[in-house]
Parts: C-alpha cells; sequence; structure tokens
C-alpha cells in the first residue's frame, strides 16, 4: 500500500474489520514473541492532545520507582512541555545541544521528585522543529549512546508522522503508540503505525489506549487499531495497556505535579504501573 491514508472501516473507528482475525487482545510481556528488551523506548501519537506526554511523565516515574536509572527526554521538537508539566526551569534545554553549545548528557538534569532525569525541550519555540534531518540523525545517534548510561529512556516524540518525528524515532528499540477511542486517534495511530511499519518493518511496535471509561472499552479499541493493522499490514502490535479515563490527571497537570506524587493510588497511576511492570518483565 502506497497511501497513508487508512482504511473506510478504521476511519470510522467501530467499522467492520477483517473477517477471521483474533478477537481477544494480545497483551504485551514475557508471552509476546516478537518483543525485544530495548532500553530506549519512544512514545508516539498520531495526533496531539491523546495524554502522550502525561504517559512519558507517568512511565518514567514508575520506572525509576522501580529501581532504574530513568531519562525522559522531551523528542516534541515543535511544541515541547515536559518543563511546563513538571514544573521545571531548566537551565539548558535541547535548543543548546541543537546550538552546539553543550553536549546532550551536560543538557540532562535531575527531576527529585520522581527520582529520573529530564533532557528538556525549549517550551514556546517552534524553531527546533525546522533542523536537518541529517543533524536530527546526529541527535538520534548520540541519544543513543548516552542511553548506555542509564537503564530506562524514555523518548517523548512529536504527534504526527512527519519526517522529523520518524527520524527521530529511528533511536527507539520499543515504540508505543498511544491512542484514545475518538477516531481521529485510531486514524492517526493506524498512519503512524503504517509508515513506521513500512520504512522499518522489524519495529517492535506496541499499543497503549489511553483514557479508556473501563478496561473492556479500552479492549475494544484496541481491537479496532489491532485489525485494521492485522488485516491491511499484515502486522499484528501487541496491547502494552490500557490507562483508564481518571480526573485526577488533569488535576495534576493543572498543578504541574505526576500523578505518582499527588494521587499515586489513582486508577491512572496505577495502570501506567501495570504497564511498566509488564514492559519491565524479563
Amino acid at each position: 500500500m502506497s497511501s497513508t491514508v487508512p482504511p473506510a472501516g478504521l476511519r470510522s473507528a467501530l467499522g467492520p474489520a477483517p473477517a477471521g482475525q483474533t478477537t481477544g487482545p494480545r497483551l504485551a510481556g514475557p508471552r509476546a514473541a516478537s518483543a525485544k528488551r530495548g532500553r530506549l523506548m519512544a512514545v508516539a501519537s498520531g495526533k496531539g492532545g491523546v495524554g502522550k506526554t502525561f504517559f512519558s511523565i507517568t512511565l518514567s516515574h514508575a520506572f525509576a520507582r522501580r529501581a532504574q536509572r530513568t531519562l525522559l527526554f522531551d523528542g516534541d521538537l515543535g511544541l515541547a512541555n515536559i518543563d511546563i508539566q513538571l514544573g521545571l526551569m531548566p537551565q539548558y534545554d535541547l535548543g543548546s545541544v541543537i546550538a552546539g553549545k553543550l553536549a546532550l548528557n551536560q543538557a540532562a538534569m535531575q527531576y527529585e521528585p520522581g527520582g529520573f532525569d529530564v533532557i528538556a525541550g525549549r517550551s514556546g519555540s517552534g524553531t527546533l522543529a525546522n533542523i536537518p534531518l541529517s543533524r536530527l540523525q546526529i541527535l538520534g545517534e548520540d541519544l543513543a549512546l548516552l542511553a548506555n548510561r542509564y537503564d530506562r529512556v524514555v523518548l517523548d516524540l512529536g504527534a504526527g508522522v512527519e519526517k522529523s518525528v520518524r527520524q527521530l524515532a529511528k533511536a527507539a528499540d520499543t515504540i508505543l503508540v498511544v491512542t484514545s477511542d475518538e477516531p481521529t486517534s485510531l486514524t492517526d495511530a493506524y498512519a503512524f503505525i503504517k509508515i513506521t511499519a513500512m520504512e522499518r518493518p522489524q519495529t517492535d511496535i506496541r499499543i497503549v489506549v489511553n483514557a479508556s471509561n473501563s478496561t473492556r472499552e479500552g479492549e475494544r479499541t484496541y481491537q479496532t487499531l489491532f485489525k485494521a493493522c492485522q488485516g491491511f499490514l499484515k502486522i499484528s502490535p501487541p496491547l502494552a495497556g490500557i490507562i483508564r479515563r481518571d480526573a485526577r490527571v488533569r488535576e495534576c497537570i493543572r498543578n504541574q505535579t505526576p500523578i505518582l506524587v499527588r494521587s499515586p493510588s489513582s486508577e491512572a497511576a496505577m495502570d501506567v504501573e501495570a504497564i511498566a511492570e509488564r514492559l519491565l518483565a524479563p
């Protein structure tokens, strides 16, 4: 398939899936035969507003709580906002690295409440979105080298399928694609998965369903995307996990405090903790 437009059945979100496909969720974990255990994980989404950055922050925090030395890298070159969500005022950011003022590792700062390191993007500036792909390739290589100093690196990508996003994603061993049950979110997640699978057929892609009204509804959302991938792309991305809709997520973002600090026993927090456990499983 040369077009990146998803099939009509997926655009309607609940349209008919190809017949004869698996109906149970393929939960990523020890039984996932093709799973890689890479330390560098990219978090992607076809569109903005699905909770990608919230998930990246909470996943990093969950890793750190499990004695994993963790780095959270803000790779949203157009609309970086990890520092905003964490209430940080970093002395250095990715802009300083791109400008050649310091090495990538020198831009890392510790986020003490979460116990993990952060490399912030440049908030309120779109200049990084236009850097050449050759420079992005070097940045990705530098990040892969820096990852050797950590147990886990979480790369929060920009939303969409632009070349800059895909180029930076090449540094990752595993890509976690975040979607919701909204038709546009499913359609755009499918587009990201399709292009990634075409460019890098062996990529370890897993799906995270966010803001689901229930686990059962999350499984149905996953099945919609899974069946489209299996039927039209001939790939079977497993389910990394489902995060239930939780009003405390918005409260934490508004208060610039991670949910594992402010509301660690909330449903959303526990769901991300469960995803972290599966990702760390041997």
